[in-house]
């Protein structure tokens, strides 16, 4: 058994966010944890793919293109940087276009604010029925027993904070400054992703292309927990899904999307650093998928 292996070059560009000297870490260290050793016979695949997961309903197509995307949001200072490969090659995938978007410190989606229910409050007319997440399909909707799939939602209002999209440099890398996201009904926290390839970038934005990864991005339990004991997170009523209880999440690690932490564990408000690699295939599409794919066996990663 043996692989290539892939140097993840340029970690120390992350953005510093205040992180003090009682950093606790999923260490900033080599993420190949993520994928794992395979036959060097044939066409041999360097890093597992990360796995491709629902869209949900709230997806709004490269409708900014920038790198902050926290607007006046309220929350932990959060810098996601993401590097995206070729898992077959494990070249770095470059001027790819990735779109990340999540809910507020309360639950809330930008562009459907009416369609939320954050802070656990009842959800207004044409929210899917309690007891179903809101920021997904409910189970039995569109997306079948189980839920995770369905048709996109047509946005209700033209809020557009905690979106962005921006695009990979030589080393496939990408960084977004942004707010450690909140919860709300049926599912963990996390935040969505996307990656375009083979499109045009303009005065304009992305043009064309195709959809290559379609995800989404977790964070471990201990973190999640730190950060409910800070405002404006520790006002949000509504019963929190732990990463073990989400529906969606497919319970395989960092292949699955957990990201690697860094922050102080006594002061998280100061901020946190979080970072993947993202093993994708250029020439395949993946816009969604129509169910949460099966549970698989855990990576048993280290946790924040």
């Amino acid at each position: 058994m043996s692989r290539r292996t892939f140097v993840v070059a340029g970690g120390a560009a992350v953005a510093a966010v205040g992180v003090g000297s009682g950093v606790a870490a999923t260490a900033f260290a080599d993420d190949r944890a993520a994928g794992t050793p395979s036959s060097a016979s044939g066409a041999e695949t360097c890093y597992r793919l990360t796995s491709e997961t629902t869209e949900g309903p709230y997806y709004i197509d490269a409708d900014k293109i920038r790198q902050d995307i926290t607007e006046d949001e309220e929350g932990i200072p959060l810098t996601l940087a993401l590097t995206v490969i070729d898992a077959e090659t494990c070249r770095p995938v470059r001027n790819a276009a990735v779109d990340i978007w999540h809910c507020s410190a309360l639950g809330v989606y930008s562009g459907y604010e009416s369609m939320s229910n954050g802070g656990g409050g009842t959800p207004p007319t044409g929210e899917p029925p309690t007891g179903t997440p809101t920021g997904e399909p409910p189970t039995g909707g569109p997306g079948g027993p189980g839920g995770g799939g369905g048709g996109h939602a047509e946005p209700t209002d033209d809020e557009r904070y905690l979106r962005g999209t921006w695009r990979t440099d030589r080393h496939g890398h990408v960084t977004f400054r942004t707010v450690f996201p909140g919860w709300y009904q049926g599912r963990c926290v996390h935040i969505h992703v996307k990656v375009h390839v083979d499109g045009t970038w303009t005065d304009a934005g992305y043009e064309g292309g195709h959809t290559c990864h379609t995800g989404q991005l977790f964070f471990a339990e201990k973190a999640v927990l730190a950060s409910a004991e800070v405002a404006p997170y520790s006002t949000n009523t509504t019963t929190r899904t732990t990463l073990d209880e989400d529906g969606i999440y497919p319970d395989n690690g960092h292949e699955g999307g957990l990201l690697y932490l860094a922050y102080d564990r006594k002061h998280i408000a100061r901020g946190v650093r979080a970072r993947l690699t993202m093993g994708v295939t250029p020439a395949e599409t993946h816009d969604t998928t129509d169910s949460p794919p099966p549970a698989q066996p855990s990576a048993s990663p280290s946790e924040a």
